[in-house]
């Protein structure tokens, strides 16, 4: 269970995080929506400890985070500029990053390429992907390990009908699995076919769909 009770945080003295009261179960996926500069991508760095937060407290299974350990163990995130090495294949950066956990090897890395609907051994490099093939690669490197948590910001971006609907399904998989999946989307269809529940952000604070609605 990932319990979070009153977070706030600011940077440049803008409140970008207000009061944030969540409690998030393993098997369930949530979705989280809200206009461009809501604090969604902001609530997803905070909540994996990526970024530190000003005051309140981050637990997950009796434990707090940035006191018991710096980020959210067992964790898969997809994020914006994920750091993937341009010059090398898809493998060989997921190869990579499975080094510094060391808890799968390449059958598994290779199957969580396939799941998304890549092929392990496409020889091109990361730079010469396409956008889609870009995203595809981010939400394999984010399920590989079969991580207990997994944070997904627009995962359907930048894809066609069969991209989202592969995305779809193994999103649909991992919360079969039992993992906590918090959903990002703009998609309203990812929202509606995924989510087991839904938070509405407006300017770093949750409110209720009707005040997101006004808000618009």
């Amino acid at each position: 269970m990932l319990v979070v009770k009153g977070v706030n945080k600011s940077i440049n003295h803008n409140l970008i995080l207000s009061n944030i009261e969540l409690t998030l179960k393993p098997g369930v996926v949530y979705g989280f929506v809200g206009r461009n500069g809501s604090g969604k991508t902001m609530l997803f760095r905070a909540l994996s400890g990526l970024m530190k937060i000003d005051s309140g407290e981050i637990i997950y299974q009796d434990k707090r985070l940035h006191k018991d350990f710096p980020v959210l163990p067992r964790l898969g995130i997809t994020l914006e500029n994920a750091g993937l090495y341009p010059e090398f294949t898809g493998l060989k950066n997921l190869q990579l990053l499975a080094k510094l956990n060391k808890i799968i090897g390449d059958e598994e890395i290779k199957d969580a390429i396939r799941r998304v609907g890549l092929d392990p051994n496409d020889k091109r490099i990361y730079k010469k992907y396409s956008l889609g093939m870009k995203q595809r690669i981010v939400l394999a490197q984010a399920i590989m390990e079969k991580p207990e948590v997994i944070m997904l910001d627009e995962p359907t971006n930048s894809l066609d009908e069969v991209g989202v609907s592969q995305i779809r399904q193994v999103i649909k998989e991992e919360k079969q699995r039992g993992a906590m999946i918090l959903l990002a989307s703009h998609n309203k269809e990812d929202i509606e076919l995924l989510a087991d529940d839904v938070f509405y952000l407006d300017k770093g604070r949750l409110v209720n769909n009707e005040v997101l609605k006004h808000a618009e």
